[in-house]
């Protein structure tokens, strides 16, 4: 029987050990994992710094640009808008000056060819009337 718990405690000794060497190892990976954090905090804190000193460098002046050429096409834009509707009106106005001037020279020149036309039309029916007769005879 010892040979037998000779071999358990062997055995069981092994265990131990691998158990204090994986626990070593977990520990290891922990203090290997804050160190890696620290170092991307750090990075990420200098990349702000670099990205602010390049967005004060960089963006802002563009971005200034940027608004001052939209700001220059809103005025365009609302003189464009300004001019085209006073064309707008202005065509509006001419048709409908023109639509009533046609309007008065159609009148105006019914009322004046209407009595041509009425003596047109009794000179016909007197002619017709007259060779009527005659034919008739």
């Amino acid at each position: 029987m010892t040979a037998e718990l000779g071999t358990t405690n062997l055995l069981l000794g092994i265990m131990a050990a691998v158990s204090v060497l994986e626990a070593l190892v977990i520990i290891g990976a922990g203090i290997g994992g804050f160190i890696v954090y620290r170092k991307v905090t750090a990075l990420v804190d200098q990349g702000m710094v670099l990205a602010s000193g390049l967005e004060a460098r960089q963006v802002a002046p563009v971005m200034m640009r940027v608004n001052a050429i939209l700001d220059d096409v809103k005025d365009v834009t609302a003189t464009v808008k300004s001019e085209t509707d006073r064309v707008d009106q202005a065509i509006h106005s001419t048709i409908d000056r023109i639509d009533d001037t046609a309007d008065r020279v159609r009148s105006n020149v019914r009322a004046k060819t209407s009595r041509l036309v009425g003596l047109v039309r009794g000179a016909r029916m007197a002619i017709e009337s007259v060779l009527r007769t005659e034919v008739r005879t």
